[in-house]
Parts: structure tokens; C-alpha cells; sequence
């Protein structure tokens, strides 16, 4: 089973790149499973149901998220009800929405779990443990199973990778918006890569209008930063997932200019 991972989609510029780009990665990978991170869909912060809806049309399968996903109050009541839009397992329990999605893909069973890293993060509770919960909650025949760890601090993302192997097809990280070029496949069998990168404009800093994140970092006054817009990249992995056994074969990191 071919598996693309699309790292945080950051305004418009990522939108309009995966909107634009999807059907031909999926063709091009012959991808079966299309998973994104949307925690900076909307303006760069959060998510908005039409936002989404128009993405999952388009071949979006599963969203995955991270600590910005309820910055717009509209996230909350769509996030409950659409179960393809998943935030940090490790959110407290009364959290809205859940920390996992599970379903068929060709007929197999598949599981997609999202966590968050707590070293220089908002509180949340322990990754490790709920990652634990949910893969205990699991049946047997389900094999295929990836993780996506949103997490600030490298340490944390290689100790999650580690701490899965052999438990997971795929621990990948996200959140900082620079890609790794440190994928590979563990002893256990499961694909690990630090960070997948960001989808969106790099005419900035991360994704945002460069003028302002320095006025940020050198004025006490500096307002809210808005999004950059131009010299749009996709960064993405595609996992090869053996069906039977969840163990994964290949991870192959992609970073793709992309013309608006």
C-alpha cells in the first residue's frame, strides 16, 4: 500500500498547491492513502470546514493536526463531526473530535493516530501513553497504522519513532516546517522521518511574511504575522506499507517546487 503524507499545509499557498497537485502525486505514486497535516490550513492558523471539505474532495483521505487546530472557533463543532479531521490523542479527554481515525483502504484496515510532543509545547498529556491506549484499543488485523508525532523538540520525534518500531508502519514528524533529510526505515520495520516539512510559500520565515516574524523577534510592539505568498514548495513523504505484515519497505521524502 502506497502512503503520501503531505507536512503542514500552510494558507493559501499550500492549499492551492495540494489542490492543484494532488491527483497528480496520487497518479504519479500510484498513492492509495492521502494524509495531510491542516493544523495551519486557514490564514496559517487552524481549520475552516469549507477549507476542508473542498480539500478532501479534491483527494485528501485523512487530516491530521497539532496545537493550533482549535485557534478558530469553527474548527470545534466540524472537528466533532467529521471523523477524517483528527487532533492530538494526548489533548484532554474531553477534548472535541478524536486522536485517531480508522477505516478500509483497499480493503484493509488502517489506522492514522496524531500526538503531540510536550517539550516546548502547550500542556497536553503524555504522547507515549496514549499512543500505548490507542494501539491497545486496536484489533489484530489492523497492520497498517501510522502515526503522525506534532512535536517541537527533535529528541522527542526520534524517541516516539524508537519507542514505536515495530508497533507502527510510519512515525512521522511534524510542526517546525523544515524538513529532515534523515528518513529511513528502523529495525522493527517502521518508517521514521523527523520532519516532513512544510507545504506552503518559503518567501518568508516558516511559511509567514518575513517582515513581521522579524519585527517579532526585535520589537516589543510587533503585530500578529501574517502568511508569506510566494515560491510555493510541497514537502511530503510516500511510505510502501506491506499489506499483510504493516511493515513498511520504502520511504521516499519529496520536496517539490511548485508554480502559482
Amino acid at each position: 500500500m502506497k502512503i503520501l503524507i503531505i507536512g503542514d499545509v500552510v494558507a493559501k499557498p499550500g492549499r492551492l498547491a495540494v489542490l492543484e497537485r494532488i491527483q497528480d502525486l496520487r497518479e504519479q505514486h500510484e498513492i492509495d492513502l492521502a494524509i495531510m497535516n491542516a493544523e495551519n490550513l486557514a490564514g496559517g492558523f487552524s481549520v475552516t470546514p469549507s477549507l476542508c471539505e473542498q480539500l478532501f474532495a479534491a483527494g485528501i483521505d485523512v487530516m491530521t493536526s497539532g496545537n493550533h487546530i482549535f485557534d478558530k472557533k469553527e474548527a470545534i463543532p466540524y472537528i466533532a463531526k467529521q471523523p477524517r479531521l483528527i487532533r492530538p490523542a494526548n489533548y484532554p479527554p474531553n477534548t472535541p473530535g478524536n486522536g485517531m481515525w480508522s477505516g478500509f483502504v483497499k480493503s484493509k484496515p488502517v489506522a492514522v493516530i496524531n500526538l503531540m510532543g510536550r517539550v516546548f509545547m502547550p500542556p497536553s498529556d503524555d504522547p507515549f501513553r496514549a499512543a500505548d491506549r490507542l494501539l491497545d484499543s486496536l484489533p489484530a488485523e489492523t497492520k497498517i497504522r501510522i502515526v503522525d508525532i506534532h512535536a517541537e523538540a527533535t529528541s522527542e520525534k526520534v524517541a516516539m519513532g524508537w519507542y514505536l518500531d515495530g508497533r507502527v508502519s510510519a512515525v512521522v514528524g511534524t510542526h517546525t516546517h523544515v524538513q529532515t533529510a534523515d528518513e529511513r526505515l528502523l529495525p522493527g520495520g517502521t518508517a521514521y522521518l523527523t520532519d516532513i516539512g512544510m507545504t506552503g510559500s518559503y518567501s518568508g520565515v516558516i511559511g509567514m511574511n518575513k517582515e513581521d516574524v522579524i519585527a517579532r523577534f526585535t520589537s516589543a510592539i510587533a503585530r500578529r504575522a501574517e502568511h508569506s505568498t510566494a515560491q510555493a514548495r510541497i514537502c511530503a513523504a510516500v511510505v510502501d506499507v506491506e499489506e499483510e505484515t504493516g511493515r513498511s519497505r520504502s520511504i521516499v521524502r519529496l520536496n517539490l517546487a511548485h508554480e502559482q
